[in-house]
């Protein structure tokens, strides 16, 4: 009985008194200075950081965003001009605008965040960004990184696209929405081909666009609607086995006589040479 009195005394303290991580010291005094902390230990109460709704700490020589995956209600983050070299927003689920700009990313991962509607990941040195899941995204600036490919086929709702200041050598915005959007891509000295709704409308509209770019509804490279990306390898020719007559005889070709052509892959193609 006495020990079923001591948990039931301690109960409100394990719970309230859960802590989260936060081993960047600029991180913690960021939020001492917002008032969500006061002590700088290393951690911060997860009851003063689980209902935050907005986050703002950029500016704040901060290279490790670690106990971010703690502010679930999180909906607003902007964490621009810090330090980061990698963030991972995917516990964040509920979040809809993220500015992550002017960090030194290399590796960003939005993977569950399906609610966002604005991204803003531009000067940094990404080399891939996935968008497929994000529907619902509005607005995404990603220019000035190191990307080679980009798809935002599936991103619908998509009104404004910054990639410009890239490596891209793929780009596919054929999404169903190009009328409603604008695309900003110079600056992409690799990039031959934007794979878009309508190439008469892109041209007519998109002027930011390097000289040697086109547009096409199918540019048959890898981040193209209903291709694969895998180039076809050159047809083997066939080595032929032997030639036989209607009656399986071997024989050698002979004019106006039906003869089947026995290839070592075990095709067969039927001939019949007509002498002229």
């Amino acid at each position: 009985m006495n020990k079923l009195l001591l948990l039931l005394t301690l109960a409100p303290c394990l719970v309230f008194g859960q802590t989260t991580l936060i081993p960047d010291p600029n991180f913690e005094q960021a939020l001492i200075d917002l008032g969500y902390d006061s002590v700088s230990d290393g951690s911060v109460l997860t009851a003063n950081i689980d209902n935050i709704t907005s986050l703002g700490v950029s500016g704040d020589s901060i290279s490790d965003l670690t106990g971010i995956e703690a502010f679930t209600a999180l909906t607003y983050l902007n964490c621009k001009i810090n330090q980061l070299t990698s963030l991972d927003v995917s516990q964040n689920t509920a979040l809809t605008y993220l500015d992550c700009q002017s960090n030194q990313l290399t590796s960003l991962d939005v993977s569950q965040v399906v609610a966002l509607t604005l991204l803003d990941c531009s000067y940094n040195q990404l080399i891939s960004l996935d968008v497929s899941q994000h529907t619902v995204l509005f607005w995404l600036d990603c220019f000035s990184n190191a990307l080679t490919s980009l798809d935002v086929s599936n991103n619908t709702a998509l009104y404004s696209l910054d990639c410009q200041g890239n490596q891209l050598t793929c780009l596919n915005v054929k999404n169903g929405n190009n009328t409603n959007m604008n695309c900003t891509a110079d600056d992409n000295p690799n990039l031959t081909c934007i794979e878009v709704d309508d190439v008469a409308y892109s041209t007519a509209n998109w002027t930011n666009i390097d000289p040697q770019i086109s547009f096409s509804e199918d540019c048959n490279n890898p981040c193209s609607s209903g291709t694969t990306g895998i180039p076809e390898l050159p047809t083997k020719p066939k080595e032929l086995l032997y030639i036989t007559d209607i009656l399986g005889r071997t024989i050698q070709p002979t004019s106006n006589t039906l003869l089947f052509y026995i290839y070592e892959d075990g095709s067969v193609e039927k001939k019949i040479q007509i002498e002229r």
